[in-house]
């Protein structure tokens, strides 16, 4: 990853993907869509101070979606090659055409409308080069493990830190004259430490991810919260059954905000497999909750000046007041639906959610103090949300409150309840604001659910 260049100058992208278009032309497609693109990175992992896994991965890519027919009458294939010479671009484009002569026709198929395409792309600064050689990425994960060692010697174990860097870039076209594409990178830092010995070990983990090394967190600073939180684990006890305020922590509650955007796309709600089935216009969120959507921050990880189609990424109000402004499709969700596109093709943009009764003070201790006596979640395992009814269950772990202070950590146990009830009943959202992805927000404290224990 030293001194990192790409292969290809975006001109030269640009023209693969013109002869691309040219060469599905020529084959007698009624449209078509090109992404070309490359990346490069490196990976390294160390465990206990010595080097387990150094990854170096250079590649490059070219899909291709050809359309047969018109309107509502439209078949298409996809095709796909890591050879960018003529030939193969050309055998490519065949490929895809022989594809779409046996695929069914779709009325909801084919390009967007052209007055959707971003024509003049934004510079949002994705692109942060980092300079950082194999020896670079080891000290710093290194530097990273070792701080959380030593924190206490009750950190006995590690299941390693990790360093990557990953720099990439694309050019999208189709056959109705958009064309587009930028550079892009994504850096991030990783330890999981293990404290205690035998059967009452315990782990946990940290990570910063930033497209600007210069902002990933100190290393030493990850391998130290890492170790604090894998030390506070230790002792964990379990709980009876019962009903109680739960406060989701930050990282989790944006796992909250995920599952609220999954049940308003388009492909669960024209399938009909969302418990926020026609929710538009209407309360689905505590009524002080509010979610915005802004794909123009600069250099954040959720920032696009055009989706997966190439269609305008806009700025929004997705909540007002638990109301729900709207929904997140495709060209294709959105057909299926008779609506217009959202530009959300490949999903949402920096979504923040916060409460309007949030105070600058409504830090997390102040949320702890709100919760008073329930559950504090820190960590969650397996998938256990059903998006056709909103029936939640997942396995979990945290420590439990009372009177705004944490008694003692818990274990082996499972949340549950229902994600309708749950949203309604965002009693507080936290100012411990922290990004994970795509989303923002801080922790999340729902009036009650039911904890399963022994």
């Amino acid at each position: 990853m030293s001194a990192p260049v790409f292969s290809y100058s975006q001109d030269q992208m640009q023209q693969l993907a013109q002869d691309v278009l040219r060469y599905a032309r020529e084959r007698g497609a009624s449209d078509a869509t090109v992404e070309i693109n490359e990346g490069h990175g490196l990976g390294v992992t160390v465990r206990k101070g010595k080097i387990e896994t150094i990854e170096q991965n250079k590649d490059k890519g070219m899909a291709v979606t050809v359309y047969l027919g018109a309107e509502r009458h439209v078949r298409h294939g996809n095709a796909d090659t890591s050879d960018f010479s003529q030939n193969a671009l050309k055998d490519t484009v065949e490929a895809a055409w022989n594809i779409a002569r046996f695929t069914s026709e779709d009325d909801c198929a084919g390009l967007p409308d052209p007055d959707l395409f971003e024509k003049n792309p934004r510079d949002l600064q994705l692109h942060y080069p980092w300079n950082i050689d194999t020896e670079h990425a080891v000290t710093l994960a290194k530097r990273c493990e070792a701080a959380a060692f030593e924190v206490d010697p009750r950190v006995t174990n590690s299941e390693g830190a990790s360093v990557h860097a990953q720099a990439s870039q694309f050019v999208m076209a189709n056959s109705r004259d958009f064309m587009g594409g930028y550079a892009f990178s994504r850096h991030t830092i990783s330890v999981s430490p293990i404290a205690g010995r035998g059967a009452s070990m315990q782990r946990d983990d940290w990570y910063s991810s930033m497209r600007n090394p210069a902002k990933l967190a100190n290393p030493e600073a990850i391998g130290r919260y890492a170790a604090e939180r894998a030390l506070a684990r230790l002792n964990a006890r379990k709980l009876d059954t019962r009903k109680c305020a739960v406060l989701f922590e930050a990282p989790l509650a944006a796992g909250l905000l995920g599952a609220f955007v999954q049940a308003v796309s388009g492909g669960a709600l024209y399938r009909k497999s969302t418990f926020l089935l026609d929710s538009l216009g209407k309360q689905a969120l505590a009524r002080h909750v509010q979610i915005v959507e802004d794909p123009y921050v600069i250099g954040a990880v959720g920032s696009a000046p055009f989706d997966d189609e190439g269609c305008r990424t806009v700025q929004r109000d997705v909540v007002v007041d638990g109301i729900v402004q709207g929904y997140f499709l495709s060209t294709y969700s959105a057909r299926k639906l008779g609506m217009p596109s959202t530009g959300n093709a490949g999903g949402s943009h920096n979504l923040t959610m916060t409460s309007t009764q949030t105070r600058p003070s409504d830090n997390f201790k102040a949320m702890l103090k709100k919760l008073g006596t329930g559950l504090l979640v820190t960590e969650l395992m397996g998938q256990g949300t059903n998006y056709v009814t909103g029936d939640y269950s997942r396995g979990a772990s945290g420590f439990w409150v009372e009177n705004g202070v944490i008694q003692y950590p818990v274990e082996e146990i499972t949340i549950a309840g229902n994600m309708k009830d749950m949203l309604m009943q965002i009693v507080a959202i936290g100012a411990d604001t922290l990004i994970r992805g795509t989303k923002q927000t801080g922790s999340v404290l729902i009036e009650s659910m039911t904890v399963a224990g022994s």
